[in-house]
């Protein structure tokens, strides 16, 4: 429960500070990514216990995102939060997410 709750915590202050910034492609990406540091690490790299994303191939980032937002994979907080998400969203978090190293 404490890591729903970080993790809603961290969703709603990218959300808001995403909307005081000057939002660029690039800086509208980070902003959302920024939502996901809680559960998967600053940079994509998680705590264990938690999966990386960083470096992950992007079919397979959003794959796993689109199944979360479909129910076809379950989980206990992601199937919530993907439907946050427009699907061209998810796809350039995929994309950010492959882009950083490992």
């Amino acid at each position: 429960m404490k890591q729903i709750t970080h993790c809603l915590a961290a969703l709603a202050i990218a959300l808001a500070s995403g909307a005081a910034a000057a939002q660029t492609p690039a800086n509208q990406v980070r902003s959302l990514a920024a939502s996901c540091s809680a559960c998967h690490g600053t940079q994509g790299i998680a705590e264990p216990g938690m999966e990386s994303l960083a470096g992950k191939p992007k079919d397979e980032l959003l794959k796993k995102m689109l199944d979360f937002k479909t129910g076809k994979k379950p989980a206990t907080l992601m199937h919530q939060l993907s439907k946050g998400y427009t699907d061209e969203q998810l796809d350039q978090l995929a994309g950010y997410f492959a882009a950083l190293k490992k």
